[in-house]
């Protein structure tokens, strides 16, 4: 089984998370009910195990939360992986949800780099303000979304291009993202023979 289990705690956020790449049972609470409802997906479609607890400063806001979630995941996710032998290494899968249709490809490179190109629509923050801001859901940032990734990517030591082709509600496109992140992981980290699948011979 190629489970990590992990504790972090800064001044900003206490996080235990235990990740069972080869599936297992599921359990999450963040404090921040739209983080809860994408590592649900992310759980479900990618088939891994995932138990997160994790209590931050939301009265803040969410970002804490949401980057170190990521961090944390991320971590996890590379030190499950091993030494890679054997995996696809590759994946790319594209998923609809009504209109929405995003497309990601993972490379489990052991180089964290992040293409994000899920574009959401922009709001004025008031009529007073010519500020611009993606909207929201609920009471959730959406530009969190590229925090969370970013901070995965930087420590699952992966290449990952999320690409929004198609899609009008924040919501359906932001699931779409995480659900084809979650089908693209679990078939780039599947074992389908024996060798590290580089010609390096290491990743």
């Amino acid at each position: 089984m190629r489970v990590s289990e992990i504790e972090r705690k800064t001044r900003e956020t206490d996080i235990k998370l235990k990740l069972s790449i080869d599936g297992g049972d599921t359990s999450i609470d963040t404090g921040c009910g739209f983080l809860n409802h994408m590592l649900e997906l992310f759980a479900v479609h990618s088939g891994f195990g995932l138990n997160v607890y994790c209590r931050g400063d939301v009265e803040v806001d969410f970002h804490h939360t949401v980057e170190d979630a990521g961090i944390v995941l991320g971590q996890a996710f590379n030190n499950a992986i091993g030494d890679k032998r054997g995996i696809n290494r590759y994946a790319d899968v594209t998923v609809p949800m009504d209109e929405s249709l995003v497309l990601c490809a993972v490379d489990i490179s052991g180089r964290g780099v992040l293409n994000y190109d899920l574009k959401i629509d922009c709001a004025k923050v008031s009529d007073e303000c010519n500020e611009i801001k993606q909207k929201a859901v609920g009471t959730f940032d959406t530009e969190l979304i590229e925090e969370f990734f970013q901070s995965f990517v930087r420590e699952a030591k992966i290449t990952l291009h999320i690409v929004k082709l198609y899609g009008r509600n924040t919501h359906h496109i932001i699931e779409c993202a995480f659900k084809a992140f979650a089908r693209a992981l679990k078939c780039a980290a599947a074992i389908t023979g024996r060798e590290v699948p580089s010609s390096k011979g290491i990743l």
